[in-house]
């Protein structure tokens, strides 16, 4: 679950899935400030589309799924609404978003061989005649002020280059009234758990996740020094107020491994200049 700049889009596929690693572990140290971020985001995410679904399932022990269950209920889907799943990856979210009553889910992702993924798998889904997938970025979303009623990104608004820019997108895409909903891990609160949290992300996923993909673009390392470096719950809502939202909430889930943020567009009427 990925975006980048449009100017990443045109990285050829032999590139994007190219063998040589994406990151050093000096970058790792500071990789949100890495002006190179967004293309290394996507040759990343392009190299392990592959086995995503695979590594996301065993690495989360089955967990993921039931987050993104969580999600599309805490979204308070209406008969006809329109979402718009951001970051989609493969689409599980985007498929569980048509299995509701809206009446059409746009799922959309930087990465083509995620993608790609995602549009086998709608072949299979429920409600999956609803659904369109799309190739754009997330701080430029190509839809016109006020076109859905819920936008959602799971597990990646860290890897956008500007998480305000996309959350600014997010804003002026939703209806007044509509719902922003985010997904992102998390460091846990209590003690033995943030520990032991700390030690398999840093530890052992990196290596079972890059035995699994066969991966040689650094991926399983950056993911969890992308977490560990991202902004606390405290900072990830006061990003979403800054840009104009109210109602802004954070449910842990899993004891804290994940949390879900929901956040509403005002009416008109109550935000000033947008």
């Amino acid at each position: 679950m990925s975006q980048a700049p449009r100017s990443t889009l045109n990285e050829t596929p032999a590139k994007a899935a190219g063998s040589d690693a994406a990151w050093n572990e000096a970058e790792l140290a500071d990789l949100h400030a890495n002006s190179q971020k967004a293309g290394k985001v996507r040759r990343m995410f392009a190299a392990i589309a592959p086995s995503y679904d695979l590594n996301n399932r065993v690495h989360s022990f089955w967990q993921d799924q039931r987050w993104r269950k969580f999600a599309v209920r805490h979204a308070f889907v209406n008969p006809g609404d329109e979402v718009l799943d951001v970051a989609c990856g493969t689409g599980d979210l985007t498929q569980a978003f048509a299995r509701t009553a809206a009446k059409r889910v746009v799922g959309l992702d930087f990465t083509r061989e995620m993608l790609d993924r995602a549009e086998v798998k709608k072949a299979k889904a429920a409600g999956g005649s609803k659904i369109t997938y799309l190739e754009g970025d997330a701080m430029a979303l190509p839809f016109s002020n006020g076109s859905f009623d819920v936008v959602s990104i799971a597990f990646g608004i860290r890897n956008v280059t500007q998480p305000s820019k996309s959350l600014a997108e997010a804003f002026r895409v939703l209806r007044p009234g509509g719902r922003l909903i985010v997904l992102e891990f998390d460091q846990p609160r209590i003690g033995l758990l943030r520990w032991f949290n700390g030690v398999y992300c840093a530890k052992l996923m990196p290596r079972t996740a890059t035995w699994i993909s066969k991966d040689s673009s650094g991926a399983y390392k950056y993911l969890p020094a992308s977490v560990s470096t991202f902004l606390t719950r405290s900072q990830m809502q006061t990003a979403m107020k800054e840009q104009g939202f109210t109602d802004v909430t954070a449910r842990p889930l899993s004891l804290g491994i994940c949390v879900c943020y929901r956040a509403i567009r005002p009416a008109f009427s109550q935000v000033l200049g947008r």
